[in-house]
């Protein structure tokens, strides 16, 4: 391991992951990644760790693969990954010889402290973010998504982009498309904190903040989201 790569990981937390070493510049640590699709087999890569939590994989699937600063989503995705969307368990290093899913590491404690610290408020201070419904692809009844915190926004963040998303890839709750759709009287109430029955406004609608905007997502709302913000 080379000198310094401790000042963001302590030596047992990255001890035999294959790859790791400090990056140019001394802002980011870099280890070799990778995606197993079941049609295509392994797609390699290098992932990059950054202190504030963003981070970026250089795909080396083939030799001269122009793939490069993908999220974890992005390259879960290039990687023909059957089952995307679920990139922290889908992307694993090698440890000890061994390929181990991400979230089973220490490299994502910086991208999980950023979901923890990032208050879910608007830039008035108003929790801003109320129930949404999202309908199935496959049999159409909406479905609610809770959004009280980063990771509930990112799950529906994920399947507002997702054309096929359907009933059974809810993030927190187990449903298929035999479960009943919720009564339309209980719709009504969606979260706000001025009122029940709220149909929308200033405190419970949010045209975009750091808990429902990702800096580690492709899509053109939040990358303009973050150019914006780092403009400000």
């Amino acid at each position: 391991m080379e000198g310094g790569s401790t000042m963001l990981f302590n030596e047992e937390e990255v001890k035999e992951m294959s790859g790791f070493k400090y990056g140019a510049g001394n802002d980011h640590v870099e280890v070799t990644c990778g995606c197993t699709s079941y049609c295509y087999g392994d797609a390699v890569g290098t992932l990059r760790v950054f202190a504030n939590g963003d981070l970026e994989i250089t795909c080396d699937c083939t030799p001269g693969c122009p793939e490069d600063k993908l999220s974890p989503s992005a390259f879960e995705k290039h990687a023909g990954r059957e089952t995307a969307r679920k990139w922290k368990n889908n992307i694993w290093v090698m440890v000890d010889g061994e390929k181990v899913p991400i979230c089973k590491t220490a490299l994502l404690k910086y991208y999980n402290r950023t979901l923890t610290k990032t208050p879910n408020k608007s830039q008035t201070g108003r929790v801003c973010h109320r129930d949404e419904f999202l309908s199935c692809t496959k049999c159409n009844k909406l479905r609610r998504f809770r959004l009280r915190t980063r990771e509930e926004c990112r799950g529906y963040h994920d399947a507002c982009i997702d054309d096929n998303w359907n009933c059974s890839d809810m993030p927190f709750d187990k449903l298929t498309c035999d479960d009943d759709e919720e009564r339309g009287s209980r719709r009504v109430y969606r979260g706000c904190v001025r009122s029940a029955t709220c149909k929308g406004c200033t405190s419970c609608v949010c045209f975009g903040c750091g808990t429902c905007r990702f800096t580690d997502c492709n899509c053109q709302t939040c990358i303009d989201f973050t150019r914006n913000a780092k403009a400000a």
